[in-house]
């Protein structure tokens, strides 16, 4: 595991945009993603596709408000089959479980990275269409079928990869998130939990002393259980 500075915890965790810029549609990517994913949304225009953004870099504070609100039932959090389920009523591991199963860490998203993105295809559905990244919306059968089919074939040729292509385990299958790799494998290289451990102590969050117990088997089942393409 390489050693991590302190400018470089602050990239890992969300807690900087020095390693960003601000595409035209107001997204913050990082630097070296920009030209790579202008390329993907050029070819997927050739075959018929838009592909358009919904979320890109994601700070800190921000992963936080969501864990945060999805702790306390504030916000809704849904099983593996797209139930809403009442948070409030687990406890221990089985809450945690309940909620890294769609909801990164504050401090271990690899939306802190600016490297990960969701995406959706603005032609396959009306202007006014609200994106609820839904797997039902990227399966053979919803709008966005055929950019998950695009995705798997071609987002390789441009350095993309799928991290959450398929349920593992850990985190739900995420078919419209996508991954720029030459990037994201040196971040995840840095990554460890003793950077998370410190983002953590110095940003508490709730459920702090739970999450904390469980560090090394939520970064081991939540953050390296990835998919490889």
């Amino acid at each position: 595991m390489q050693s991590v500075n302190t400018a470089d915890i602050a990239e890992l965790t969300g807690c900087t945009e020095q390693h960003l810029l601000r595409r035209a549609d107001g997204f913050l990517l990082h630097h070296k993603v920009l030209t790579a994913f202008d390329m993907l949304c050029q070819a997927a225009q050739q075959d018929g596709l838009s592909i358009k953004l919904v979320s890109a870099y994601r700070s800190f504070d921000r992963q936080a408000y969501i864990w945060n609100n999805k702790f306390s039932g504030k916000r809704p959090v849904f099983d593996v089959h797209g139930n809403v389920i009442d948070i409030t009523t687990l406890q221990g591991k089985a809450k945690l479980e309940a909620l890294l199963l769609y909801s990164a860490l504050p401090g271990a998203s690899r939306h802190h990275w600016g490297t990960d993105l969701d995406v959706y295809d603005a032609a396959a559905v009306a202007a006014d269409y609200q994106v609820q990244l839904l797997p039902e919306e990227y399966n053979e059968t919803g709008p966005f079928g055929p950019l998950t089919l695009w995705l798997k074939r071609h987002a390789q040729q441009f350095g993309f990869f799928m991290p959450y292509s398929s349920y593992q385990g850990g985190v739900a299958a995420e078919p419209w998130h996508i991954s720029y790799q030459p990037v994201a494998s040196e971040y995840m290289q840095k990554l460890n939990t003793d950077v998370i451990r410190q983002s953590l102590l110095a940003h508490p969050i709730a459920g702090q002393d739970l999450v904390l117990d469980n560090l090394p088997w939520i970064i081991q089942q939540y953050v390296r259980n990835i998919c490889s393409c």
